[in-house]
């Protein structure tokens, strides 16, 4: 998905994709991932690998024993986690630590992991829909270093992210979700997460795919944690209504969101 053109015009820079990322990502495109190479690339950035091991044992993942090594992480999680860990901690890396955007990296991790697993029980692109859920709020992290001093009052000022829009384009010029859909795609995340990230705000407040929205899948399970972790009494009747829309199977759809949200309690979160 094309990302507005008019975002090149603006003044607000997009952080460019780490190196280690860029290898990252490619060999996350193989058929057949090379556990070893993965496992090399991560361990050869000190700082990225330390804060995959504090990630990878916090409580979040539920590990009963504690990981030392990232092979270890790798056997015990994953390819996918890992990987999208690795990009979990080098997308914060880009911005300045703040206590405003600590929520956004909490919501970020969790997301990211529900739609990843819910995308794999159901069929749609886990590592897409783990990508989606940890960039979803991205943008907010741009706003912020463009704008430290201005921004946070935004931040507090919105109840709901559709109004956060509003005010951000009435400041900058753009919104969140388009600032986030353009790093995505700098960042080389595939299509489906981009438009994902992109529409997520409009599909959010509308429960209505936009007709422009031809990927739909990884929307869709965007669209199912957020009802999950907003409004689960909800839960059935949205993901019925999405699911027709994204021609997902609704009760697949049901099982692995809440099988997911069973994982999660078990571990404490």
């Amino acid at each position: 998905m094309p990302v507005d053109p008019e975002l090149r015009s603006l003044d607000i820079e997009i952080p460019a994709q780490p190196e280690v990322l860029v290898k990252l990502s490619v060999l996350m495109a193989e058929e057949e991932i090379d556990l070893l190479a993965v496992s090399a690339l991560v361990e050869g950035d000190m700082a990225l690998a330390a804060a995959v091991l504090k990630a990878v044992n916090s409580s979040l993942y539920g590990l009963r024993g504690r990981v030392q090594t990232v092979h270890q992480a790798l056997t015990y999680l994953g390819m996918r986690e890992v990987s999208a860990i690795a990009f979990e901690m080098s997308l914060r890396a880009a911005f300045p630590p703040a206590a405003e955007l600590e929520p956004v990296w909490e919501r970020a991790a969790k997301r990211g992991l529900m739609m990843g697993r819910i995308g794999q029980m159901i069929g749609v692109d886990p590592w897409a829909c783990h990508s989606a859920g940890l960039f979803e709020e991205c943008g907010k992290a741009v706003l912020y270093r463009h704008a430290p001093q201005h921004y946070p009052a935004q931040l507090r000022a919105a109840a709901t992210d559709a109004e956060l829009c509003q005010l951000e384009v009435s400041a900058f010029g753009v919104s969140h979700d388009a600032l986030g859909a353009a790093l995505c795609e700098s960042w080389g995340l595939a299509p489906a997460a981009v438009a994902s990230v992109r529409h997520h705000v409009t599909l959010q407040a509308s429960c209505q795919m936009p007709e422009a929205l031809q990927r739909r899948g990884v929307a869709a399970v965007s669209f199912i944690v957020h009802t999950l972790l907003n409004d689960p009494d909800a839960l059935e009747l949205r993901v019925g209504e999405m699911a027709v829309q994204a021609q997902l199977d609704a009760q697949a759809c049901l099982r692995a969101a809440r099988r997911v949200a069973d994982q999660l309690e078990r571990q404490g979160e």
